[in-house]
C-alpha cells in the first residue's frame, strides 16, 4: 500500500502519520500492493477532519470524521473503514483477497455486531430524463424536495446527477471511463 498525506490548513506531526500508518496497515493483507491510500487531513474552526479514501483494482474504499482532535478522527475513519468492509463481505470477497477477508473480520469484529449481507431493494420508479442544463436540474432538484435529480446534459448529451451536499452547496456526477 501506498500511503499519501494532505494537509489543509494544519501541519502534520510525524507522530500522526506513523499512528495513521499503524492503523491503515491493518488493511494491507486485504488489498494488493498496489492500493493507493490518500488521507486528507483539514483543520476548519477548532475542527479537524480526516479522510481516508482506499483506491485498488477499480474499487473506491472512503470514509470520513470530524471531530476536536485529528487522532480521534482517524481512529473513527478507521472502524467507519472496517465496518464498510464487514458489511460487504460477500461482495468484497470476489474484488479483493478473499482468503484473508474472513480472518480480518474475525480479527477485527466481535461477533455481536448484526451481519447485514443482503441488499434490499424496496422501490423501483422510472422517470423521464429530458436534455436540461445543470442550473435547470438544481432548480428542478429543489422543486421537487430531493437530494439529488437525474438528467441528460444538454450540453454534453450525457446522463448526469445533481445532488445537495452535507454542506449545502451542490455536486454533480458525470459519467466516466476512467
Amino acid at each position: 500500500m501506498k500511503i499519501t498525506y494532505t494537509a489543509r490548513k494544519v501541519n502534520l506531526r510525524d507522530n500522526f502519520k506513523q499512528r495513521a500508518e499503524k492503523k491503515l496497515l491493518k488493511f494491507e493483507r486485504l488489498f494488493s500492493d498496489d492500493a493507493a491510500v490518500n488521507v486528507v487531513v483539514t483543520l476548519e474552526k477548532n475542527r479537524q477532519t480526516v479522510e481516508v479514501t482506499v483506491r485498488d483494482n477499480g474499487m473506491v474504499y472512503r470514509a470520513e470524521s470530524t471531530m476536536d482532535e485529528m487522532n480521534d478522527a482517524l481512529d473513527k475513519v478507521v472502524d467507519i473503514l472496517m465496518r464498510q468492509i464487514r458489511k460487504n463481505k460477500t461482495r468484497l470477497e470476489k474484488k479483493i483477497k478473499s482468503e484473508s477477508i474472513s480472518d480480518f473480520i474475525a480479527a477485527n469484529f466481535d461477533d455481536g455486531e448484526a451481519q447485514d449481507d443482503d441488499f434490499q431493494v424496496v422501490r423501483k420508479k422510472q422517470v423521464i430524463i429530458k436534455p436540461i442544463s445543470v442550473d435547470e436540474a438544481i432548480l428542478e432538484m429543489n422543486m421537487v424536495n430531493h437530494n439529488f435529480f437525474m438528467f441528460i446534459n444538454a450540453e454534453t448529451d450525457d446522463v448526469n446527477v445533481v445532488y445537495r451536499r452535507a454542506d449545502g452547496n451542490y455536486g454533480l456526477l458525470e459519467p466516466s471511463a476512467d
